[in-house]
């Protein structure tokens, strides 16, 4: 499991982040696509595991086989390229704007969603035999989540609010971990383990991740969920995502950048007998 060191592996989200950037639209949306729909069926594959088991620590186990897949895959989650390509603008490599960064986020964001909601729409078939049947046990607990953690936190007002934005920064502080523990090894074992850690510790934790929300959220409307795409939005998926911008940038990928990228002056040591005298 060859490992980089980190003023290696932080040169590869820099460089990650200026080539997301410059992807072409068609690639961008494809990868996108694909990503929201990999990790919508893994969140229907770990919820299975919960219920079935009876526990959730299982479910959190198994999760992350679904961020493991895309990523290796080379698909981009709305999460990751909050983190990344911040940095290549940060960065200033050429050619690289704010309105770029926002074009991919713009894009990505699409894509997710529309993958996520391509799943919901087959599960939510799957689930209810054609939506002539009842959801199941699975089906249920899925449909659910969408109440509680939308009109949940509505309940509770601004402080519901920042409750989902802080879940939101915890959340994408580990799954940002895991995009840059992809990095940190030129072997699929190495990456395989880096990544799975973080992704576990937040499943089990149930914070918030936004394109895990575009699953669920539209799957427990198809289930005649009792909210409206309003509160989703307003209290699910907006303070949600802004929390994993600043939660991930802040925790991760400016920490990294600003002491393994741009390392700061060494302190000078004082060997002069009489300038240790001074100083003492």
């Amino acid at each position: 499991m060859a490992y980089l060191v980190p003023a290696e592996f932080v040169t590869k989200m820099v460089d990650a982040g200026e080539s997301k950037i410059f992807m072409s639209t068609r690639d961008t949306l494809i990868r996108a696509f694909m990503a929201g729909a990999i990790l919508a069926l893994a969140a229907v594959f770990a919820v299975t595991v919960s219920v079935q088991t009876g526990s959730p620590l299982v479910g959190a186990m198994l999760f992350p086989v679904g961020f493991i897949m895309l990523y290796l895959m080379g698909f981009d989650l709305l999460t990751g390229v909050f983190v990344l390509t911040p940095l290549a603008l940060i960065d200033k490599r050429p050619g690289v704007t704010i309105n770029g960064v926002l074009r991919n986020w713009g894009l990505v964001f699409t894509g997710n969603f529309a993958g996520a909601l391509t799943v919901a729409a087959m599960m939510a078939f799957v689930f209810t035999m054609g939506f002539d049947a009842p959801a199941g046990p699975v089906g249920e607990k899925l449909a659910a989540v969408g109440e509680s953690r939308t009109v949940g936190y509505a309940s509770h007002g601004i402080s519901g609010w920042f409750t989902i934005f802080m879940r939101g920064m915890l959340c994408n502080w580990m799954v940002s971990m895991g995009v840059v523990g992809a990095m940190i090894s030129t072997h699929v074992s190495g990456k395989v383990i880096a990544m799975w850690m973080p992704i576990m510790l937040f499943f089990f934790m149930v914070f918030e991740h936004s394109v895990v929300n575009m699953f669920l959220f539209p799957f427990a409307l198809m289930m005649g969920g009792n909210f409206s795409v309003l509160d989703y939005l307003l209290w699910n998926e907006i303070p949600t995502a802004l929390g994993n911008l600043v939660g991930g940038l802040a925790f991760t990928g400016l920490t990294l950048y600003s002491t393994h990228y741009k390392t700061a002056p060494k302190r000078e040591i004082l060997t002069n007998p009489s300038h240790i005298k001074k100083a003492a």
